[in-house]
């Protein structure tokens, strides 16, 4: 094929109507009619020979050539940006720029406090959002209505820009009367009572129902117990990680945390901090931007910011 004879805005129109699902949406998007939106898709079908788009009970929807092209178009699109892109200082005295940002409980806990101290010093106008995951799709990620998404990702779509915080591993907190206080074997584990606090990935969060379905396993730890042919028993769930005057109420239960939550809570008078008696693998806290924002002078602050911080707490 003779690349001089492609229309780069056929690309344009393919990478919005691939987001939008929608040819008058993708129309509404682009500024331009939905005949002339319709005729770019019969180009488009001509160019890949590939219908790309068909209609189904659940309207518009993309072909498998369609979606197997899709992050290479959208990398052509964001390489073309970067070489067009007219270069511009970012002064983050003077900005007033607001950023989104996703952070799970997690993240919210152990990162935001000292990313929003940093943050004021250097830039005192700018705006922080925090929002959870529930709030955010990664559809709102990858449109770059959201600045970054911060979390435990087990996948990401193929055209995010991923970053690794950090990494952490668990360790179990309980009162000092509670009878594992002092020695923590794996037969004491088993025997106690526990909490379970998780709140991960996207979109709005379930209960948790582990009588409905024996073979679920509802966490990491309860996942690694499992592969050791053990159960915990768990008589409360949450989705918050500030557990520590639940503790004090009650001295009997115990509670399996991210180091970093851990030791924070620790500092709280007549609770614990011990090792787990069985070996729980590390997480990760990643940090996912979309390919639109990746060579956004902005963008690129608050991303190494944020590696500025997590580093910074980590000594």
């Amino acid at each position: 094929m003779n690349l001089e004879r492609v229309d780069l805005n056929l690309l344009v129109y393919l990478d919005v109507l691939l987001r939008e699902g929608s040819v008058t949406r993708a129309a509404n998007q682009l500024g331009i009619t939905q005949p002339a939106m319709s005729n770019g898709l019969k180009r488009l079908r001509d160019l890949f020979n590939d219908p790309l788009m068909v209609r189904t009970s659940e309207g518009m929807t993309a072909t498998e050539r369609a979606l197997s092209v899709q992050p290479l178009v959208r990398q052509i699109l964001s390489n073309i940006e970067q070489v067009v892109e007219p270069v511009e200082q970012f002064n983050a005295q003077l900005s007033d720029r607001m950023f989104r940002i996703m952070v799970s409980d997690y993240a919210g806990v152990t990162l935001v406090p000292k990313l929003v101290a940093r943050v004021r010093a250097q830039a005192p106008q700018v705006v922080l959002d925090f929002m959870t995951p529930s709030d955010v799709t990664y559809v709102d990620v990858e449109q770059g209505k959201v600045d970054l998404a911060i979390n435990r990702f087990d996948s990401l779509p193929q055209s995010f820009h991923k970053r690794l915080v950090w990494k952490d591993g668990f360790s179990v907190l309980c009162h000092e009367s509670h009878p594992g206080a002092q020695e923590l074997s794996l037969q004491a584990y088993l025997n106690a009572e526990h909490v379970w606090v998780s709140k991960t990935g996207m979109g709005v969060g379930v209960g948790v129902h582990p009588e409905k379905d024996k073979s679920v396993q509802v966490g990491w730890v309860d996942e690694y117990l499992a592969e050791l042919g053990h159960k915990r028993r768990i008589c409360m769930f949450t989705r918050h990680y500030q557990v520590s005057a639940l503790l004090e109420e009650n001295p009997d239960l115990l509670v399996t945390l991210p180091t970093r939550i851990a030791k924070m809570q620790a500092d709280q008078a007549h609770l614990v901090l011990l090792s787990p008696s069985f070996d729980i693998p590390p997480f990760e806290l990643t940090m996912a931007w979309s390919p639109l924002l990746q060579h956004n002078p902005a963008h690129r602050w608050l991303r190494q910011l944020v590696i500025d911080v997590a580093s910074g707490s980590m000594e």
